[in-house]
């Protein structure tokens, strides 16, 4: 057999993240030989698996390897743990390095475009296998995948106008395809996240699964409203979040649990299996025209939408980032309408600005 030629750009040894091979499963549950799914893990728990610069490029590494590998039948994007697929990137970095260094910021966004554009040219389907929270950039590079299969303990949303960014990293371009323009304006301004139930619904994942175990028997999230029903005004809701005493009991029910991710990485097998009992090159060639609808967007924007958050460093970002990173636990956000007030008073962005309405801040004025 003639020896095979290396298409890789460089070889990584990953530190950041996970990578491996894992045998693709066939339909009644045997391993296939010489066949694998390629898993890229985010492997940074601690801080919800947010991506660092680091990371960012190992990402790209990655899926460009498992692009390459003839014997990978798909890749699995995922993370360690239950708590988050992730959360976008690492808001420590971003206020202590980037915040008021848009030059800095600039070539980080470079990375994180050529992340989004990794996924998307994947020569294999890419499934997001989402094992808690996906926010924020987090959102972003999970719905650039081909596939969501989702834990229903999970929930989906933006960050940006709440933290001093916008949702231009992705999410302005790929959400309104999955849900609608009304429903995507919402979850990108209001920054309300939604049920795994709700992402269902509204036709942005493909599957959602059980997670949490009591007594020894999976059930569903206690603390979601699973059935179809109408609220006060006679609107549909699909899976919303409970409130009140049902919120209450809910809670109890989660603390006597423990969650195990066994029936997700069945759904995810599963789903692959069916994805391998088809042509590779008719499989790739529909991932490429289906993918076209979010390039279409994307391409347009990555780089426009690089240079406007690079320059929103120097005011809503440096302050949304830093009030995230270094105020209280329970009050990581800036004093919103004052800075309406002051900016309708034409304030000028300054530390003085800074000063007045970001929470870490607040003892000085006290």
């Amino acid at each position: 057999m003639k020896e095979l030629n290396n298409h890789n750009i460089v070889d990584v040894t990953f530190k950041e993240i996970i990578f491996e091979n894992r045998p693709c499963i066939d339909k009644d549950g045997t391993p296939i030989k010489g066949l694998f799914n390629a898993w890229i893990i985010l492997n940074n728990p601690k801080q919800y698996n947010s991506y660092t610069t680091a990371a960012v490029k190992e990402i790209i590494l990655a899926f460009r390897q498992a692009s390459n590998d003839r014997s990978v039948v798909a890749v699995v994007f995922t993370a360690v743990g239950d708590k988050a697929f992730c959360t976008g990137g690492n808001t420590k970095e971003y206020a202590e390095y980037y915040s008021g260094n848009p030059q800095e910021y600039s070539q980080y966004m470079r990375l994180f475009n050529d992340m989004v554009s990794a996924i998307l040219m994947c020569e294999k389907p890419v499934v997001c296998r989402v094992n808690g929270m996906r926010i924020g950039g987090g959102q972003e590079i999970g719905m650039a995948c081909d596939y969501t299969v989702a834990s229903d303990l999970a929930r989906f949303g933006q960050a940006g106008p709440k933290h001093g960014s916008a949702a231009i990293g992705g999410a302005t371009d790929f959400l309104h395809l999955y849900v609608g323009i009304e429903r995507a304006m919402m979850s990108l301004t209001l920054c309300e996240p939604w049920t795994a139930h709700q992402a269902y619904n509204f036709g942005m994942i493909t599957d959602v699964v059980p997670a949490l175990k009591v007594d020894g028997k999976f059930v569903a999230n206690p603390l979601v409203v699973l059935d179809k029903h109408t609220d006060d005004f006679g609107k549909l809701v699909f899976g919303t979040m409970k409130s009140g005493d049902a919120a209450k009991l809910g809670k109890e029910l989660m603390a006597k649990g423990e969650v195990d991710l066994s029936l997700l990485d069945k759904a995810v097998n599963d789903l692959i299996a069916k994805l391998l009992h088809t042509f590779p090159n008719c499989l790739a060639k529909t991932l490429t025209e289906v993918r076209k609808k979010k390039l279409e967007h994307w391409d347009k924007n990555k780089e426009s939408s690089r240079e406007w958050l690079a320059l929103n460093m120097m005011s809503e970002a440096k302050a949304g980032f830093r009030a995230f990173n270094d105020g209280p636990k329970d009050d990581r956000e800036v004093d919103f309408i004052l800075l309406r007030q002051l900016l309708a008073e034409g304030h000028e962005w300054n530390e003085e600005l800074h000063h007045t309405i970001s929470p870490q801040y607040k003892s000085e004025k006290a």
